[in-house]
C-alpha cells in the first residue's frame, strides 16, 4: 500500500520547527522550507511558553534581576540568536546610509549593532522587571505577535537582496491575509490563557503586543525602501521587546483605572 505524504502545510510547519528554534526536528513528516514564516507565531507559541515556565520555576528561589537574565538567554538560546543577528546587522546597516546593503552583509558587527543589541536587552529587562507574576502571559503573547511582524514586511515591501538567503519568504509567500490564517487559528487559544487577578483585561492587554508587529515593518520598510532578511529578524526582535513595553504599560494602567 503506497504511503500516505504529508500536506504541504504539515511540511512547512515541520520546516518552521526547524528554521526558527534550536529544538530537535520532528521525525516527520519530511520538512518544506517555503511558506514557513506563516507558522512563526505558531513557534513563537512554544517558545514562550517555554520562557514561561522558567519563570514560574525561578519565581521566589533567585533574584529578580538572575530570573530576568535567564529567562532572556533562554529565549536567545531557543532561537539560536537568529533574530538578534538580524537586530545587529540592521543598525548597521541604518547606520551606513547609501552603502546600506554592503554593511549589512558585513560578518563583523559595528558600533551601530552592538548599541541595538542592548537596547534591545535593555528594554526587554525593564519590561519583564514591570511585569511581574504577568511576565508568563506576556512572554507568550509577544513571542507570538513579534514573529507575525515579518509577514507584513515580506507582503508589502520587496525584498532587497534577489538572490539572499532569505528570498525564499518574498518568492513563496502568498497574500498578507492567507499568511495570516495560521495566527487567527492561534489567537482564540491565546485568548484562553489565565493573567491572574487582571480579569477583565486579558483581551485588550494581550492584543496590544500586535501594534509593534505593524508599526516596526512598515517604518523599517520606509526607511530602507524594501527589507532583507537581517531585517526580518529585527522586525521579530523590536516588536518583541516593545510588545512587552506595551504590555506592561497596559496593565498598570489597568490597575490604575481598577
Amino acid at each position: 500500500m503506497p504511503r500516505l505524504s504529508a500536506p504541504p502545510w504539515l511540511r512547512d510547519l515541520a520546516g518552521a520547527w526547524i528554521f526558527y528554534s534550536v529544538l530537535p526536528a520532528w521525525s516527520a513528516p519530511a520538512p518544506r522550507f517555503e511558506r514557513i514564516a506563516r507558522f512563526a507565531p505558531w513557534i513563537g507559541a512554544v517558545l514562550g511558553a517555554l520562557q514561561a515556565l522558567l519563570w514560574w520555576g525561578l519565581e521566589g528561589r533567585v533574584p529578580l534581576v538572575a530570573q530576568v537574565a535567564l529567562v532572556l538567554a533562554l529565549g536567545l538560546w531557543l532561537s539560536g540568536g537568529l533574530h538578534m543577528d538580524g537586530v545587529m546587522d540592521s543598525a548597521d546597516g541604518l547606520a551606513a546610509g547609501d552603502r546600506c546593503l554592503e554593511a549589512m552583509a558585513d560578518s563583523r558587527v559595528g558600533a551601530s549593532g552592538v548599541q541595538a543589541l542592548v537596547l534591545v536587552l535593555l528594554l526587554r529587562t525593564a519590561a519583564l522587571a514591570l511585569l511581574g507574576a504577568a511576565a508568563p502571559m506576556a512572554l507568550v503573547w509577544a513571542a507570538v505577535c513579534g514573529r507575525v511582524a515579518p509577514l507584513p514586511a515580506m507582503a508589502w515591501f520587496p525584498y532587497l537582496r534577489p538572490g539572499g538567503s532569505a528570498a525564499f519568504h518574498r518568492a513563496h509567500g502568498a497574500a498578507l491575509a492567507v499568511e495570516l490564517r495560521p495566527t487567527l487559528l492561534l489567537l482564540p487559544l491565546l485568548l484562553l490563557l489565565p493573567w491572574p487577578g487582571l480579569a477583565p483585561w486579558p483581551v485588550p492587554t494581550g492584543l496590544v503586543a500586535l501594534v509593534p508587529a505593524l508599526f516596526v515593518p512598515v517604518a523599517l520598510g520606509r526607511r530602507l525602501g524594501g527589507h532583507s532578511g537581517d531585517t526580518y529578524g529585527a522586525c521579530v526582535e523590536w516588536s518583541e521587546s516593545l510588545g512587552l513595553l506595551l504590555i506592561a504599560a497596559a496593565l498598570r494602567l489597568a490597575a490604575a483605572a481598577g
